[in-house]
Formats: structure tokens, sequence, C-alpha cells
């Protein structure tokens, strides 16, 4: 809109910004903002990840996240599972639940769900128009992508009833935006080396910073973690007197693999407390490491029933578990040839992919195409790939800036290895040569980034 002002015999020519109408315009609005998952380098402190900055911009949109119940799950592998088992077992109940993890597969929308049900292009829209003015002012210290993604979410559940929400951290804990939550519960899945640029290089740091999720008088459930992690869980837990319990210690736990002829080979998990008693239940997620998951979403469900969440029933939870599906994790996407794609991004959740691989799903070779961030452990990555890649192609993601250029990548794993690798600049060629190498038998596991893994569905989708 074009408006005049005459100053002294002058005509001013003033031109109003056009707000926000379409959902095209609102999500060039949102990616306009600072998005540190696109940076390969970012400084981990208090300004670049401001929780003040995350609650002035909650406080104008009227503290969503003070009027809902939440459970709240950090670590550095596991939680988009273990948030996604919760949130079905609870929408199973009878809750109208809301979901909310990252990153996302294919589509942005996929981090907001309620019921399963992804935001629509409409209701996104309305929050980042109704949002617009308010970050608009805050020039001076202007909110992430991620920041406002997160405020939007906690705005979008309170709007939509949601009587639950599942929140999973994006990066460590302490600082993350998430942590402005006041939640019910906590739950922190497997600590293992992962952004160690911000997080610090040893366990202790690491779990230290997912400790920053705990608050006073909140239960927290831990899967079993490595001995130095664990010591940190605790003693922050005692500076503030969270009642943190780990499953398989303080929580009776365990789970065993199993083969039938009729179910093939599969894992089992038995979860009792006072108050529920989960026996041999079938895992509906492929691998040990997703019993483990499952262990702790039982864990917390529990705890929220203890709360005055009288809906969850034993049978219910059961039921809701078995609906579980996780785009991205051990995702068969493509039957003939068979494509596997799974967002493993560290070496600890290469090494249980491959150990899953190995128990679930029959091969005669397998050919993996392999991508990552220039930023992760890569070497750990490359010594975890060589125990189950026959062949192995590197290549990267069109649309990850931080991805590591596959040349590097193949002269690491070489000199690791001992192995030969071939190189493809993009996904496409990458996917050509891996079905060109490939019989009925085989098997293509694309795999490193959850770029990666996107790119790929879209392509199979004939959307890319």
């Amino acid at each position: 809109m074009v408006t005049a002002a005459r100053t002294k015999g002058q005509v001013q020519v003033k031109v109003k910004k056009k707000p926000t109408r379409t959902y095209e315009s609102a999500m060039k609005f949102l990616f306009s903002h600072t998005d540190y998952e696109q940076m390969l380098r970012v400084r981990y402190n208090r300004d670049t990840f401001s929780l003040d900055r995350m609650r002035k911009l909650l406080k104008q949109l009227g503290d969503p996240h003070l009027k809902l119940k939440t459970a709240h799950v950090a670590g550095t592998k596991g939680k988009g599972s273990t948030c996604t088992m919760l949130a079905s077992m609870l929408q199973s109940c009878g809750y109208r639940t809301g979901l909310y993890t990252s990153p996302h597969i294919c589509d942005v929308r996929e981090r907001i769900t309620i019921n399963g049900d992804m935001i629509s292009q409409a209701a996104l829209t309305r929050l980042i128009c109704r949002a617009e003015p308010i970050i608009t002012k805050m020039a001076d210290t202007r909110p992430t992508f991620f920041e406002i993604f997160t405020a939007l979410a906690f705005q979008h559940f309170v709007e939509q009833g949601v009587q639950i929400a599942v929140i999973e951290t994006g990066l460590g804990g302490r600082l993350d935006s998430t942590n402005v939550l006041e939640p019910n519960v906590c739950g922190i899945t497997n600590i293992s080396y992962d952004h160690m640029a911000q997080l610090g290089s040893t366990l202790t740091e690491i779990a230290t910073e997912k400790a920053g999720i705990m608050k006073p008088s909140t239960p927290v459930v831990s899967v079993l973690q490595e001995p130095e992690a664990k010591r940190t869980l605790r003693r922050h837990a005692k500076e503030t007197k969270s009642n943190l319990m780990f499953i398989g210690e303080d929580i009776e736990f365990s789970y065993r693999v199993e083969s039938s002829r009729s179910d093939g080979c599969h894992t089992r998990v038995c979860l009792t407390t006072p108050l529920s008693k989960f026996e041999h239940l079938p895992m509906p997620l492929l691998g040990e490491h997703q019993a483990v998951n499952c262990g702790l979403a039982l864990a917390l469900l529990d705890q929220l029933r203890g709360q005055g969440f009288d809906r969850v029933t034993d049978a219910k939870a059961i039921q809701g578990l078995l609906n579980v599906k996780v785009p991205g994790r051990m995702e068969m996407v493509l039957q003939d040839p068979r494509v596997l794609v799974d967002g493993a991004h560290n070496a600890a959740s290469i090494q249980a992919l491959m150990r899953a691989i190995g128990q679930h799903i029959p091969y005669d070779s397998m050919v993996m195409v392999f991508g990552c961030a220039a930023d992760k452990d890569i070497r750990g990555m490359m010594d975890q790939i060589a125990t189950g890649a026959d062949k192995v192609i590197f290549t990267k993601a069109a649309g990850n800036p931080r991805a590591c250029d596959p040349h590097d990548l193949a002269e690491i794993y070489e000199e690791r290895s001992g192995r030969v690798a071939q190189v493809c600049e993009t996904l496409p060629q990458a996917m050509r040569v891996a079905h060109s190498a490939v019989s009925r038998e085989d098997l293509i596991c694309v795999t490193g980034s959850f770029y990666l893994v996107g790119e790929t569905k879209l392509l199979l989708q004939g959307k890319k």
C-alpha cells in the first residue's frame, strides 16, 4: 500500500509493508529468521540460545506454555521415537495429545501434530500472521526460527484444546527454547556423543546440558546411562530436588529379543510399577534400542497416570503402542528394490541401526548411501558403517548447507576401513548407482542425516 504525506510543499511517499497473507509468504517470513539448524558453526551461549528472549516472545503471545500440561524429553538419541510412542499411547487413552518434535523430514509442519495430524497450512499461516507484528517489534532481540516455531506450537496446542503435549528438546536442554516449560514429567533418553562443538566433548559436559531440563519437585525418568552421564544426572537431580528414576534400576524393566516362524525376530518389553503392569509387549519399532525407548515412554506414561491422568489403562496404552509409526526411523520406503531409510546421525545411532538391520532384515548384500553434516563425529560413524555395509556410496543432501563433502567422507572411510568407496555428487545420482548394484535379495540403506532421508523420500515419491 502507498500513502502520501505533504511536508513543506513536498510530497513524501511511504510504502507500507504488505502483511503476511498466504502460506508461501508466511513461510518466507518464518525462514527469514536465523536458523541454527542450517549453520555449521554456532556459538552456544545465552546470547544465541536465549531463554529470556524466548520468554519475552511468549509473554507477548499470552504465555501459552504455562497453560499446557507437558512431558518434556531430552537426550542424544531416541527422543523422537520416545515422544512419538508416548503421544500415541496418550491419544489411545482418550486424551487430545499434542506432539512437538524436530527436525522434520519432508514438511516443516510435521513438527507440530495433534492426535497424529500435522498442523494445517491455514492454521500455521494464521498463527504466523498474528505473531508477525509482535516478532517485528522485537528488532533489538530478534527471535530465531526455532524460537518462533516452538512458541507457535505452544499457542496452537492451547487454542486447539490439547490436554497433554509431548515436547522434544531441539539442542541440548539447558538453553533449548523448549526449556521454558514447567512440565509434569521429564524424560532423558540415551546420552552419547553428538553436537560436541556446542555441548562439550565429554559425557559429563553433554549430560550437564541434558540435565538442564530438570525442574524442582518434578519427576525425571531416564534410561540407564554410562557411569559418567549417570553421575552427572544424579548430581543435578540432587541440586534441583528432582525425583530422578532410572528404568531397569529404580523402575522394574526388561526386554528380550525373540524369534518365531510367524513373527520372525522381534523384541518384547516388560515394565512394572505400583500403578502399571506391562508384560511381554511386542515392540512396534525394530531394534533393541527402540525397546529401551519404549520402556522410557511407558515409565513416563506411568508417571502421568499417577498425576491424575486416570483414563490411562494398560489395554488402551498397549493399543496405542501397536499403532506407532515413526517416519525416517528404520522405514522401508520401497520394496523393489528394497530401500530402507533411517535418520541416524551419530556413531551410537549408526551402531544401533547396523545391529537392528542385522537382527530384523535378511539380505544378501547391503549398499549404503551415506551423507552427513560436517560437524558430526565422522570417524566414529565411519567405523560403524564398516561393520555392516558391503558397498558404500557417499553423497550429500542438496538441502543441507552443513553437508560434508562426500569426497572427504570417502577419504576418511577408506583410511579407517581399508575399503574402497564410491562418490556421487548428488543423491539422485547415488540412488541410480545403488539401484544398478543390487538384486532383489539385496538392501539399499540411506542414512547419515534427516536431510538425506527427506530428500530420498521425496525423490522416490517423484517430488524431486
